[in-house]
């Protein structure tokens, strides 16, 4: 990790702990520094999406700041961001190590603009697509139809429809058997049923999790 990365590596990583907190768990079962930093990376940008309409409360001005958010890509992916963004700046180097495709990312952004106008939650851009890059960050790319159902039973269960979220586990569990354990940490907080259940016993959940590589 370069010296650039090492600053503003702190100040990323409690942005997600504050703002993503079970993601955030599960990311301490990275042993891989760099990795685990750019997973944080990841969910820092997911954080700054999230946090837009907590900060403004017309729809237009929302649209406007995810607008701008998607004009950034173009930096991101061209290696050259915005300078003094940490989320940029750390963004711009883990699409440059991993060869992350663009396209994930736009849909995540253009759901946004859809929630703030009253569409429904778009489960495949807000859960899984995520969950699929996290992965590519920790195993490499190819596994991207592993993770899709457990992608889609974390965003029913962060939508509230936690009968259907139940009602997909087994599918999830038995097409993650094929996932490399290293990848795990990416999903394992897909096990995490109960949104009111205090930090201890998440942890407790997810090394069962992690040890199991079932959620």
């Amino acid at each position: 990790m370069d010296q650039a990365a090492q600053t503003r590596a702190p100040d990323l990583d409690g942005q997600v702990r504050a703002a993503d907190p079970d993601r955030w768990l599960s990311s301490r079962f990275v042993s891989d520094a760099q990795a685990r930093s750019d997973l944080i990376a990841l969910y820092a940008l997911e954080a700054e999406l999230m946090a837009i309409p907590t900060r403004v409360t017309q729809p237009l001005l929302a649209e406007m700041r995810y607008v701008w958010w998607r004009d950034q890509l173009d930096g991101v992916f061209a290696g050259v961001p915005r300078k003094g963004h940490p989320v940029l700046e750390a963004l711009t180097d883990v699409v440059a190590r991993w060869g992350l495709e663009r396209r994930p990312f736009e849909a995540l952004i253009e759901a946004h603009i859809g929630r703030v106008h009253g569409d429904p939650h778009d489960l495949d851009a807000f859960y899984v697509g995520p969950m699929q890059m996290a992965v590519h960050l920790l195993a490499g790319p190819g596994h991207d139809a592993k993770v899709f159902e457990a992608g889609r039973l974390w965003g029913l269960t962060q939508v509230g429809r936690r009968d259907e979220a139940r009602a997909l586990r087994g599918a999830a569990n038995r097409t993650l058997k094929g996932l490399p354990t290293a990848a795990f940490p990416a999903v394992a907080h897909a096990a995490l049923s109960n949104p009111a259940q205090g930090e201890g016993g998440k942890r407790l959940r997810l090394v069962w999790a992690n040890l199991t590589g079932r959620i």
